[in-house]
């Protein structure tokens, strides 16, 4: 009687277990969809964490957990982390947070692979011990990787490219050593030093890939490490045997990898070129004025004060704001949205224009501005806005650099040749805020600046914006 009693309970666990992960898998893709759209990410995002909880509970459930000690303290300290995260660290920081999660994302499937081969790698299966083997390297690669591009985001490291002679090749040879050791693990697990190796070949090897590539090229950078994390966390699923592990794996793996190739196609480069042609070189000489080197290779640029600037702006029908990364440096967004305000008070309409790889992540000036309370009608995509430049009185760019240089059309020698960017030089008039005359990531001159129809205002973006609101509410 006890025995059938205990039995019929494990398999009601079993049965909760599988329904729960269920659940959750379909939450994952739901939420996913929801993230395709900006009126639905919000959605979206509450729908996955909603299934990312439900396959916690649900992985509690699995019969190979003998003790709840660990997991209750584990649970206790990453709430402790999460929370703060999440509450007090500002939207203009969002891509640095993101990649020290990834960091940490990484080294804990890293952490669970090297487990579960100390603990079980004799009974393990050379299916097992592949996705171990798989899991570990790709876990290391993802937390020594997502280290160095926060250090570059955060300016803990050099934001320009750092290359040497023969990196190409020793990130290749590096790599295949990686898979023979892998093979190796497989045929021999009883040869520790395989496993050894492929630690400490995944740290090394994430630290040499992010090395070469500069800031223009982070957002690619972020795609692809929340690829190389999901694809390890689909490995740990393999390994532990867990299917909400393998679909949440997947997913954030495709997802990350598609998002990649949509960032590469918006710069018009190629994965090849990202990762190891040593784009994006970032000029120091941003700075305050427009005396400084890079402004030695400027001639008839033309400057304009706030007040010239709110009278320009005082007549306009139609506006259309090119944020940038600039933007966010400067914590600007708020301000922006004032600005926005005053000017549809006045009669104008008010637009802004999208740029898929304008600042240092995947939908960044998104974010900024609906954080800042921007109604989502007004946050245009490139493809729809560029039409519409030539109708504007007013194109207002804040703090964008590269995604805004016309070479990218006209000069054909140009390293951002055929990227696509904003037509911003068609409208009426143009008024670029900007500290200096210095380059942006891609680190070229900007022709822009040089225009006719082009007016520079030096100043932070921020500050910019609020001595132009208060020039227009004076007038």
């Amino acid at each position: 009687m006890n025995e059938a009693a205990v039995a019929g309970g494990m398999d009601i666990r079993q049965v909760i277990y599988i329904v729960t992960l269920f659940v959750a898998s379909v939450l994952f893709i739901l939420g996913l969809h929801g993230l395709s759209h900006v009126k639905s990410a919000r959605r979206g995002m509450i729908m996955a964490a909603v299934g990312m909880l439900i396959a916690v509970v649900g992985t509690l459930l699995h019969n190979r957990i003998v003790t709840y000690g660990w997991i209750g303290g584990g649970l206790v300290a990453g709430t402790l982390i999460g929370i703060p995260l999440g509450l007090w660290i500002p939207m203009t920081k969002m891509p640095e947070r993101i990649a020290f999660s990834h960091a940490f994302g990484g080294l804990a499937v890293a952490l669970v692979g090297i487990s579960e081969f100390f603990n079980y790698h004799q009974g393990l299966t050379r299916f097992d011990l592949g996705a171990v083997g798989f899991e570990v390297l790709l876990g290391t690669v993802t937390f020594t990787g997502s280290l160095m591009a926060f250090g570059k985001l955060q300016g803990f490291l050099p934001g320009r490219p750092q290359t040497f002679w023969g990196q190409k090749a020793l990130n290749f040879g590096l790599l295949g050593t990686g898979l023979i050791m892998l093979v190796a693990l497989v045929v021999h697990p009883q040869a520790q030093i395989f496993f050894y190796s492929l630690v400490a070949i995944g740290l090394f090897l994430g630290v040499l890939l992010v090395v070469p590539i500069g800031g223009a090229d982070m957002p690619v950078v972020i795609c692809l490490l929340n690829s190389y994390a999901g694809l390890a966390a689909a490995a740990t699923g393999f390994a532990l045997n867990n299917p909400v592990l393998i679909v949440c794996g997947a997913l954030d793996g495709g997802s990350g990898f598609i998002l990649a190739v949509i960032m590469s196609k918006a710069m018009n480069r190629s994965f090849g070129n990202v990762l190891f042609g040593a784009f994006g070189a970032v000029d120091h000489a941003e700075g305050g004025g427009g005396a400084d080197k890079a402004g030695s290779q400027y001639a008839n640029v033309k400057s304009c004060t706030p007040e010239e600037a709110a009278a320009i702006l005082s007549g306009s029908q139609l506006v259309i704001i090119a944020p940038g990364y600039g933007m966010a440096v400067a914590h600007a967004q708020h301000a922006v949205f004032e600005l926005t305000k005053l000017l549809e008070s006045r009669g104008a309409t008010v637009k802004f224009a999208i740029h898929p790889v304008a600042g240092r992540m995947p939908g960044h000036m998104n974010v900024l501005l609906a954080e800042a309370q921007v109604p989502y009608e007004q946050l245009v995509e490139m493809e729809r806005i560029n039409s519409e430049f030539s109708q504007a009185d007013v194109a207002l760019v804040i703090g964008a650099n590269d995604v805004t240089n016309p070479s990218a059309r006209n000069d054909t020698g140009s390293p951002i040749y055929g990227m696509p960017i904003l037509d911003v030089d068609k409208a009426k008039s143009v008024i670029v805020i900007k500290r200096s005359l210095g380059s942006g990531f891609a680190g070229i001159k900007n022709p822009l600046f040089e225009a006719p129809n082009v007016m520079m205002m030096f100043e932070d973006a921020k500050n910019g914006i609020e001595q132009i609101s208060k020039e227009l509410k004076a007038l």
